[in-house]
């Protein structure tokens, strides 16, 4: 009786742990972003326009929290930061706040800043929302004295460039339109030359998290870039970090270092 009820039990296991595996295999519903989808677009706007694909995958795959469906009621919910392309969307990705709030999530503790780049500083479209980066500031080198060698060494305008923060979270990128340079109407005069008309310049709003102790540094590196015409920060670049990667926070360079000069 004994081996009966054994083997009774083995095969009711047996057949549970089937079950147990056909439901793993089971298709579930979930949404894949195609393309980056902008902070502000409602779920509705992101599925008709392709930004995001309905798709099957085993429900043992399902991450958790995955978008599921898309009905009346979440329709008008609105990414709350840049999408990056290739992940599967989580309902926690849309909220109900109105368009052209575009929220986005700052952890406890933490504080948000946004840097003005162009392409080339932030590593062309290749830095997105969940990037690790490292920032580098580049700035111009002066010595204190008033004697001689100290004034002929400012006149130099030496540059130097090191390392600003390491392992830097992106919460969001936007893309804005800035005002190019335009020299003022007697400054073209004074040039013998007709006034110029400003073009925009396509520049990127790259919003990252810090502790306010490195919102501080950053923001005085963002500030002495500063200029009139609120250009992009081309004095500071913004570095994708790999997968295990370490940056000394100690690296710099300077122009005599750079071309090999002893100063």
């Amino acid at each position: 009786m004994l081996a009966l009820a054994g083997a009774v039990l083995v095969l009711l296991y047996a057949q549970g742990a089937d079950k147990r595996a056909l439901e793993g295999q089971q298709p579930q519903t979930v949404y894949v972003s195609e393309k980056v989808v902008p902070a502000g677009t409602t779920l509705k706007d992101a599925e008709r326009s392709g930004l995001i694909t309905r798709t099957q995958v085993a429900s043992k795959a399902k991450p958790a929290g995955a978008l599921a469906g898309i009905t009346s009621d979440n329709s008008s919910f609105v990414a709350r930061a840049d999408l990056p392309p290739g992940q599967v969307v989580l309902s926690a990705a849309f909220g109900s706040e109105r368009l052209g709030q575009k929220a986005i999530g700052v952890k406890s503790g933490m504080v948000a800043v946004s840097v003005s780049l162009e392409d080339p500083n932030r590593v062309g479209a290749f830095v997105t929302a969940g990037s690790t980066i490292t920032i580098y500031d580049t700035y111009e080198l002066k010595k204190l004295g008033t004697d001689e060698a100290t004034a002929q060494y400012n006149d130099l305008s030496v540059k130097g460039t090191s390392v600003l923060l390491t392992k830097v979270s992106v919460i969001g990128i936007g893309t804005t339109s800035l005002s190019a340079p335009v020299a003022t109407e007697q400054a073209e005069k004074d040039k013998g030359a007709a006034p110029t008309t400003s073009t925009p310049v396509q520049s990127y709003l790259v919003t990252v998290e810090l502790t306010p102790a490195d919102s501080v540094k950053l923001v005085h590196a963002i500030q002495h870039g500063a200029n009139p015409q609120n250009n992009p920060a081309k004095h500071i670049y913004f570095a994708l970090e790999g997968p295990d990667t370490t940056v000394p926070p100690n690296l710099s360079t300077d122009d005599f270092g750079y071309h090999g000069i002893v100063k």
